[in-house]
């Protein structure tokens, strides 16, 4: 399994072809991403904050994972793989939706994905990978649109993205299970 590529797509998620990950990035090549959002059963959320050293959004607050597929590899399959390894733990998840967003960064990267959003709940231990993750915590919905407002340089760009997306997806789940 090659990690060090990333999957071309054109805007319906096609695959077009791959590129190494680095090199997508700096040419701005659209590519498959995914993203993991972890509930808790108090309805909170569990973030992550990204590594320092990681080559873009080094120590800022995001969801529970994310990364790219492996060509010829199920999302859902990459998602449950680098659940593990950034977070140290695997659960249930379901995909919630899809979308596409681009973003630059002030080291001249971009990132440009098609990013397949998965979903679900976990209230075990947590053994985060050190090189991955610098810290975490579990945050209400409320807590994080508010800190996203007032202190939205602390976030990563596909997180200011996909927060409102998750956050009325998971409202209208909730209602749904009182009825």
């Amino acid at each position: 399994m090659d990690l060090t590529n990333v999957i071309l797509v054109d805007e319906q998620d096609n695959p077009i072809g791959n590129c190494e990950k680095l090199a997508a990035h700096k040419e701005g090549l659209l590519n498959r991403a995914f993203s993991v959002f972890i509930f808790n059963s108090k309805g909170e959320m569990l973030l992550q904050q990204r590594a320092v050293n990681k080559y873009h959004s080094g120590g800022l607050w995001t969801n529970a994972c994310c990364s790219h597929p492996a060509d010829g590899e199920d999302v859902e399959n990459a998602a449950h793989r680098r659940l593990m390894e950034e977070m140290g733990f695997d659960t249930s998840i379901e995909k919630v939706f899809d979308f596409v967003y681009r973003a630059s960064f002030e080291n001249g990267l971009t990132e440009y994905e098609f990013d397949h959003v998965f979903s679900g709940c976990y209230e075990g231990d947590i053994n985060f990978n050190k090189e991955e993750v610098m810290d975490y915590c579990y945050k209400g919905l409320d807590e994080i649109r508010t800190s996203l407002s007032t202190h939205p340089h602390r976030y990563t760009a596909w997180f200011h993205l996909a927060f409102p997306k998750i956050e009325e997806w998971w409202l209208h789940r909730q209602a749904q299970s009182v009825e």
